[in-house]
């Protein structure tokens, strides 16, 4: 990768973060791992009210690609989730995180809007595209034992006790 793709890449990350800073999108915090690298980000995403994930705060790992925004940033949970589009692995089915022709992806969306649409996923499970077999089937055929689950593992994984480091969402 060439300097002068890294430099603009590194501006476009820097530019994106400080607009989540100084206008927020509700409910999704970014925020780097390491001071001065903006390869690797963590988001949090709050799970949406009214969803079976309400309550419930949820990691993800942010990779930037070299190719950035050229490429997708590669995102997946590191909180557990139960749901038809997201694996045990944290992968993420969502058309916005491929690039073109298969997906969705332009270079003119940002790490904010992306965090966005997994965000309505979350609240909005395409049942249609499932990734993971086996909950896309409890989704379709028994949504009741589905939210069951869902509220369950986000109880179990997401909600954090007096002792857990605190969200960067509480203020």
């Amino acid at each position: 990768m060439s300097a002068s793709i890294a430099t603009r890449r590194m501006k476009r990350v820097m530019h994106e973060l400080k607009l989540l800073t100084t206008d927020p999108t509700p409910g999704i915090a970014v925020y780097p791992l390491e001071e001065g690298d903006l390869s690797s980000l963590r988001a949090v995403i709050r799970g949406p009210d009214g969803s079976p994930y309400e309550g419930g705060d949820f990691e993800l790992s942010v990779d930037i690609p070299d190719m950035y925004p050229n490429e997708p940033p590669k995102m997946r949970f590191l909180t557990p989730i139960h749901h038809p589009n997201i694996d045990s692995g944290g992968r993420i089915c969502l058309d916005v995180l491929k690039p073109l022709p298969k997906g969705a992806w332009k270079p003119s969306m940002n790490i904010s809007t992306t965090l966005l649409s997994i965000k309505i996923l979350m609240d909005k499970p395409n049942g249609d595209d499932g990734l993971d077999v086996e909950v896309t089937a409890e989704y379709r055929q028994n949504r009741h034992l589905f939210l069951s689950n869902a509220r369950a593992m986000t109880r179990k994984h997401a909600i954090s006790s007096s002792n857990a480091r605190p969200s960067p969402l509480n203020g």
